[in-house]
């Protein structure tokens, strides 16, 4: 085997050609990323219930889905939590899940429940890892000296539907969270002496609001050879229409909602504040997908951000900018690795030049550590694994073990040269006397680290 892959010069170089083509095209081609994706297996179950107190919110929501949830395969570990106007439910499984799968099911069990309480939001999932934090953080404020006069608790709305969702369209990102400010709200502050002079209770025109805010289908219309479709339109567009809602015509009178309440556009409570140098502001934490490249999203969402600055947010008053950026610790890590790479291939070079005493056998040494540094990236990519802190440790790693027995195979086949014999036949001499020492040497090291390929959970 030695004496044909050293008579095959020409083949053996070719090989080892297209390996390190076949690397670089990996190398641009695994994400970029701090440390190695973690495997999701939390998956959480949140419900929304405007206004309502926590004991409700237990009695009425978290008892029935906990009811039908624990009974989701390989469930591990179940946490609810009730809050005012929320219900969350943290459900934890075992390593190794499929997590797909797995909301599927966590799905099926929740559309067992049989009804909930009125004004209750649909459940939403979410399954989220380590992995998935956000790294990059912005904030949106007013223009200097808010020469519009915003105030930035209505502005939620606003960035809900124009700045996240432009956000969230570049190849990466799972979500942008949105926090400070509050949702609008169309608030009904009414006079209980004019409810109670008119005979009208809360209950009568809440139920008269809800059913006259509401589109209504009202089939369709035969003409000949075309067919009509009729639809009602109902649902409110302004507060005006609102204010002149009838809620009662007694005695030749016609009662309307301003005639017994005000009508005002504000927003929710506020539960979360966001402050910048003093202003309030509306802050956007990105979050990535697993297994994406942060420095790409970066490299995409910067330029839209000053897009969005300039055509959609500085008309209206607004601004946005960057608060705090995890890529460039990523960046630096990344850098840092490299560099001690470059600086431990000198000094292994060093090494070598000090053991062998020649030029000609230390640049044969000296070409393996870029190749297999190549050659790395390939295998990366076979098994779908990032370039991270990490990895590149493994890497600078399988090096050293490369130069030592690189080191161990010069050596002897400098040494068979000094005996008198030819160049090929030192060559062949000098392997064969020491690849099985050399060969036992990297089982041995990657017998030590075999045992991590069996662990099943996280270190």
């Amino acid at each position: 085997m030695f004496e044909a892959s050293i008579r095959k010069g020409i083949i053996v170089s070719v090989t080892v050609l297209i390996l390190c083509v076949l690397g670089v095209v990996s190398a641009f081609r695994i994400p970029v990323q701090m440390i190695p994706d973690l495997e999701v297996r939390t998956i959480s179950v949140r419900t929304g219930w405007s206004g309502a107190t926590p004991q409700d919110i237990e009695k009425e929501i978290l008892i029935e889905q906990e009811r039908y949830l624990s009974a989701v395969p390989n469930l591990q570990r179940m946490l609810a939590t009730a809050e005012t106007g929320r219900a969350s439910i943290e459900l934890e499984f075992p390593f190794g899940i499929d997590i797909n799968q797995t909301l599927i099911e966590v799905s099926n069990a929740l559309s067992q429940v049989s009804s909930y309480p009125e004004n209750v939001d649909q459940p939403r999932l979410y399954s989220s890892s380590f992995s998935e934090n956000a790294f990059m953080y912005f904030s949106v404020l007013p223009l200097q000296d808010n020469p519009l006069g915003l105030d930035m608790d209505m502005m939620y709305d606003f960035v809900d539907d124009y700045i996240r969702p432009r956000m969230e369209r570049v190849e990466g990102i799972s979500e942008v969270q949105l926090r400070g400010g509050s949702e609008r709200q169309i608030q009904i502050l009414f006079n209980p002496e004019k409810l109670a002079q008119r005979g009208l209770t809360l209950s009568q025109v809440r139920n008269l609001i809800r059913a006259r805010n509401s589109d209504t289908s009202a089939g369709d219309i035969d003409s000949g050879k075309r067919r009509y479709l009729l639809r009602t339109v109902g649902r409110f567009s302004e507060l005006r229409q609102l204010e002149n809602l009838i809620l009662l015509q007694q005695d030749n009178a016609t009662v309307r909602l301003k005639d017994v309440a005000t009508v005002v556009l504000d927003h929710y409570e506020v539960r979360s504040y966001g402050y910048q140098d003093g202003e309030r502001v509306i802050r956007l934490a990105v979050k990535r997908e697993a297994g994406s490249n942060v420095i790409n999203i970066k490299e995409q969402l910067l330029p839209l951000v000053e897009t969005m600055g300039t055509e959609l947010l500085e008309p209206n008053g607004l601004r946005m900018v960057l608060l705090g950026d995890d890529v460039r610790y990523v960046q630096a890590s990344i850098r840092n690795v490299w560099t001690n790479l470059a600086l431990g291939a000198a000094l292994a070079t060093l090494v070598m030049f000090l053991f062998l005493r020649s030029f000609r056998a230390t640049l044969v040494g000296v070409l393996s550590i870029p190749i297999c540094t190549i050659a790395a990236f390939l295998g990366l990519l076979a098994f779908g694994r990032t370039i991270n802190v990490i990895s590149l440790a493994g890497v600078a790693f399988a090096i050293g073990m490369t130069v030592d027995n690189t080191i161990v195979v010069l050596e002897s086949i400098e040494q068979s040269r000094r005996r008198g014999l030819s160049l090929f036949d030192a060559a062949l001499t000098g392997v064969r006397e020491v690849w099985p020492a050399a060969l036992a040497s990297s089982l041995t090291t990657v017998l030590v680290f075999a045992p991590i390929l069996f662990v099943e959970e996280e270190a």
